[in-house]
């Protein structure tokens, strides 16, 4: 995969020991893009956060990070979703993506690679939480939505 830019990245499951890598990607981001995906200040996770991200069981809660190819320790974006406990066939769903890489399709593709795996476990729509001003998070939500409902079986 290759950002707009040229730079090739990857997708990849997010695993126990991304820990620093969220952290530094957190502290990477501006107050503006951290607030759009926190609905709020958040300037930095704490222990049981980062545990929480990273330790998922990939069936009621998978996340995936994007990486750089040339540099494997820069966060490109994460997202991630986490079923919903009162309707097991919707997940909410989150995505974020560093202020260098928006609007060069990385959060486009991230979404894509969690609507692939939730349609694979029967997860059949994405919830979320999105600032109204947030028209390229509403975009995002909506394709993937379409994602998912694409894969439902007949």
């Amino acid at each position: 995969m290759q950002l707009r830019d040229g730079t090739p990245y990857r997708i990849r499951s997010i695993r126990p020991e991304d820990k620093d890598l969220l952290a530094a990607g957190l502290a990477s981001l501006s107050a503006e893009t951290r607030y759009k995906r926190f609905l709020a200040p958040k300037p930095r996770l704490t222990g049981r956060e980062l545990r929480y991200l990273t330790e998922v069981d990939f069936l009621d809660h998978h996340a995936v990070l994007a990486v750089t190819w040339e540099h494997p320790e820069r966060l490109v974006g994460v997202g991630r979703w986490v079923r919903c406990t009162d309707d097991p066939r919707a997940a909410e769903v989150a995505v974020v993506v560093g202020d260098g890489a928006q609007g060069q399709g990385a959060g486009r593709a991230i979404g894509m690679a969690l609507a692939d795996a939730a349609a694979g476990r029967g997860i059949e729509r994405f919830v979320a939480e999105i600032l109204p001003s947030n028209a390229p998070a509403h975009r995002l939500l909506q394709s993937i939505n379409g994602r998912i409902a694409s894969l439902a079986p007949a």
